[in-house]
């Protein structure tokens, strides 16, 4: 339908002509995501007739078909001018009954308005739908949401969760999430003034029908019970990234310390429910991952420390069940082989930092990836175990991937260069041993138990023979020189030496040296004078 059609018809037509002008034209754009531009004027002026439109007292039903129009239009952020002002968005918030820009008191009253219709609440759905598309494709309309307290709105919705339909709740959730991601200004009011953190707790416990039994300890789920609704996995979903945006910011006292170890609590109930797909099982698994890597590490002893549900002896008495949900759910991700740097790196950072601050995670989490050797006959990177897969992934083109899978397999090794090389291989950990200057050996910095670290009887008796540089023990290969006479070995010898000065003297290598810091150096740098004056050293 002609545009300029439209706009000569919406100027005089009556309410249900408008309705049935703009149902025409929804239908006929609702699949389009590329608009003419020679057209961008005239739709900006059909954005503002649909604003006007609103702005009059019209039957909910004609305000869910112009809602769909500007849905529609809201995709093409050319267009935008007329909604991103105080007065458009104004309007968009009352629709979808936020009442942006007025007080508490008012803004709650709203939130609990008698029951709506079926008819109503689309209207405050398409409103919500408009509002995410405007806020993220328009950042003047970022900024007039700041004017017009529109968090704040959000923040009073979320006192109402319980009574939520699916789709208010959703698009409640992905607006606010939108909001705090694009303005990091109204992430520290909503943490700070208007309790966001708190609040989108709550509707996590809601949603995951989260039954506590302790201080910090959710109820075990049913094994029997359904998997949790997919609507439902969808509001925790929004629910998370909301919440991993506000806990960006640093935080500080018992407040925080308690909020905290609530999510972390919530969390450890998530990771042992199971959705309707083992994608979207996955999917909220990934969330929690990324959830738990903002809170203070001092919170994950929540995970294990269930005394009502018990735990293994073995780890003091610790539940490790969220441990090995979050070991499982790294090595499906290493199986993937893709996107590891997304995907795989934010769960090797969480638990190593589990590892490195709480003893019996570490000690549970080693006895999985790095079990006593006794097979040493096949280099470390070669096979299926878990072990295996970390190993490969020391050597990997991105560096950050490499890095976080060689500091996992440190902390797990409580930071000992000898029990890393052991388990990896000098040749497969050498870029760690560089960047922390432990080339010489040594431990790092953080100070571990004194538990034991034995060794199999298998290693023990194999470990004279293993090559320190590929970590296991190699078939002897023929000796090349058995059968040379004196003088093709002296040849030979001589013919590698000047090879070595030639390539020196081209700069084309460099000889190098460890310093005792464990650094690299020049070899000239590592040597010592001779005619240095020892004579005030204190001797052996």
């Amino acid at each position: 339908m002609d545009l300029n059609t439209i706009l000569s018809q919406l100027e005089t037509a009556n309410e249900e002509d408008i309705e049935k002008l703009l149902q025409q034209y929804n239908r006929e754009n609702m699949h389009t995501f590329s608009f003419d531009q020679k057209e961008e004027t005239l739709r900006s002026k059909l954005c503002q007739s649909v604003l006007t439109v609103l702005g009059k007292q019209v039957q909910p039903s004609c305000q869910k078909t112009c809602l769909e129009t500007l849905r529609i239009l809201s995709r093409d952020k050319r267009v935008l001018g007329p909604v991103a002002t105080r007065e458009g968005m104004l309007i968009l918030g009352g629709m979808a009954r936020l009442r942006a820009g007025q007080e508490e008191g008012d803004n709650q009253n709203s939130s609990q308005d008698c029951t709506q219709s079926e008819e109503e609440e689309r209207v405050v759905v398409e409103a919500l739908k408009c509002l995410c598309n405007v806020v993220y494709n328009s950042p003047a309309a970022q900024q007039v949401s700041v004017d017009v307290q529109l968090a704040h709105g959000l923040c009073a919705s979320l006192r109402t969760a319980r009574s939520w339909h699916h789709e208010v709740g959703l698009f409640t959730l992905r607006l606010l999430f939108l909001l705090s991601a694009l303005l990091p200004d109204v992430r520290v009011v909503l943490r700070r003034e208007w309790h966001a953190v708190r609040l989108l707790t709550e509707v996590l416990e809601h949603t995951l029908d989260v039954r506590w039994v302790g201080p910090y300890e959710a109820a075990r789920p049913d094994p029997q019970a359904l998997p949790l609704p997919a609507e439902d996995n969808e509001r925790a979903m929004e629910a998370l990234k909301a919440l991993f945006n506000l806990t960006l910011s640093e935080a500080g006292g018992e407040e925080d310390d308690h909020q905290f170890r609530l999510i972390a609590a919530i969390l450890r109930h998530l990771l042992m429910l199971k959705t309707e797909t083992e994608e979207k099982t996955e999917e909220a698994h990934s969330h929690a991952v990324n959830l738990l890597n903002n809170l203070p590490v001092s919170c994950l002893d929540v995970l294990i420390d269930i005394p009502v549900q018990g735990g293994q002896e073995k780890y003091g008495g610790k539940n490790m069940d969220a441990v090995q949900v979050l070991l499982d759910f790294m090595e499906k991700r290493i199986d993937k082989g893709s996107n590891f740097k997304e995907g795989l790196t934010p769960v090797l950072s969480l638990l190593t930092e589990g590892s490195r601050h709480h003893r019996e995670i570490r000690r549970y989490i080693k006895a999985q990836v790095l079990p006593p050797l006794k097979d040493v006959k096949i280099r470390p990177e070669i096979g299926t175990t878990i072990r295996n897969k970390l190993v490969r992934l020391m050597t990997h083109v991105d560096m950050g991937v490499k890095q976080t899978a060689a500091e996992f397999l440190f902390v797990l090794c409580k930071e000992s260069v000898d029990n890393l090389l052991k388990y990896t291989g000098y040749g497969n950990a050498a870029g760690l041993l560089v960047a922390r200057g432990l080339l010489a050996g040594g431990r790092g910095e953080t100070q571990y138990s004194e538990d034991e670290d034995s060794d199999t009887e298998e290693y023990k008796s194999a470990k004279p023979f293993i090559n320190p540089i590929t970590g296991h023990v190699e078939e002897p290969m023929p000796n090349p020189i058995e059968e040379m006479t004196e003088e093709q070995k002296e040849y030979e010898a001589q013919k590698l030496v000047n090879m070595f000065d030639k390539l020196s003297r081209q700069n084309v290598i460099r000889p190098m040296g460890v310093r005792p810091d464990g650094t690299l150096a020049p070899l000239e740098e590592t040597l010592c004078d001779p005619h240095e004056d020892n004579s005030g050293s204190d001797s052996d």
